[in-house]
């Protein structure tokens, strides 16, 4: 994921705000990062009186300590002035255990509680997890007011293993560029991620290998960080190294420019939640070719709006990348089913308008037991 271009976002000026949302630092990396100022841009944090306190940072780890204990005290000062509602964004590991107990706090307070989960590995995150451990997970999650989920499968996933739980699912939002004249480079295939197993990236080293004969004007932008001396490691002996150009970390101006002058986007990931990369792609109105992994199923469809591989198959790979390469015409009709894809289901003003709903039924909630005696 990129990093996003927005500020951390201000603490709302309300004297009691009526949402205290919890999260990365905005303008830090990372797909919640990317989320979080998409909301603020677009105008959620303002229409709902949202207070946003960072409880994580990019940085050493007495950075990352710094910033989790001064979330911590932001959370419980702002706590006292009794917001209605919570809604913690949370992975696995450190950010789970993070938000759970902040959200165990906002209980004990009286607030109503949401529990955004973005963790493309939670499902091995409980498995590894130990017993006392799970059952602090499943109580996390059946004592949430709310759970959402990326996607129709992670739904399912958190149903099974925490039935009490009131899962909805909301996608991940993304702000739909305008139609811009085609500036895309003949055989300029995009990866943009953390360069790691996780990722698929060396399964895509591998099916350049494979094609690079057929199709002497292919490359690969390869645009994030992780393991990028040893992907260039396979490159050169598989052959490949002068297709390979490394991007580095993409600011989101520069992103943009790299969506527009690739041919193909390509994520065959192993795990994911619902990746912001993806959706930006589809967005910008690209050929797509990804695996049926996480959420994104409920994005892309093989053979309509982009071209779906199983994880791990180079030679599956190769294939779905050689029918782009060699067909324009097919190519731009899936960018173009791609973005549409967007503009119905996913585009930011739709998720905005699906998280501000899940706030209102929770007002409405804490309506009902005040008339009816009862404590928030």
């Amino acid at each position: 994921m990129n990093r996003a271009s927005a500020p951390a976002a201000p603490a709302a000026t309300h004297a009691s705000p009526r949402v205290l949302m919890l999260g990365t630092e905005p303008g830090g990396r990372g797909g919640v990062a990317t989320v979080v100022s998409l909301l603020r841009q677009n105008g959620l944090f303002e229409r709902e009186g949202v207070c946003y306190i960072p409880t994580h940072a990019e940085g050493t780890r007495m950075a990352k300590i710094g910033a989790a204990l001064k979330g911590l005290a932001r959370t419980v000062a702002c706590l006292l002035r009794r917001p209605e509602v919570v809604h913690a964004h949370a992975a696995s590991n450190g950010s789970f255990v993070r938000k759970s107990v902040l959200l165990a706090l906002a209980r004990a307070s009286g607030a109503r509680t949401v529990f955004h989960l973005h963790g493309a590995c939670f499902d091995s995150f409980i498995e590894r997890s130990s017993p006392l451990m799970r059952r602090w997970i499943r109580h996390t999650l059946e004592q949430s007011s709310v759970v959402i989920a990326l996607s129709t499968r992670w739904a399912d996933f958190l149903h099974g293993f925490a039935p009490q739980a009131r899962v909805v699912v909301i996608p991940n939002s993304v702000p739909l560029p305008p139609l811009a004249a085609d500036r895309s480079e003949a055989g300029r295939i995009l990866f943009l991620g953390q360069v790691e197993p996780r990722k698929g990236i060396y399964e895509l080293v591998d099916a350049l290998a494979l094609l690079k004969d057929r199709f002497p004007q292919m490359r690969l932008a390869i645009g994030g960080q992780g393991e990028l001396i040893e992907v260039k490691r396979r490159a050169r002996d598989a052959g490949v190294l002068d297709r390979i150009e490394e991007l580095g970390w993409v600011t989101a101006q520069r992103k943009a420019d790299e969506l527009a002058r690739a041919s193909i986007f390509c994520l065959p990931s192993h795990a994911e939640g619902l990746p912001m990369a993806l959706l930006e792609a589809m967005a910008a109105g690209k050929a797509v070719v990804s695996t049926g992994v996480g959420g994104i199923p409920d994005a892309l469809r093989d053979g309509d709006n982009g071209l779906m591989i199983e994880p791990g198959k180079v030679e599956q790979l190769a294939q779905a990348l050689s029918k782009l390469l060699g067909d324009d015409e097919e190519r731009r009709r899936l960018g173009a089913r791609a973005r549409a894809t967007i503009e119905q289901e996913f585009e930011s003003g739709v998720v905005i308008g699906q998280i501000s709903a899940v706030y209102r039924q929770l007002r409405d909630s804490i309506a009902a037991t005040s008339q009816s005696g009862g404590k928030r």
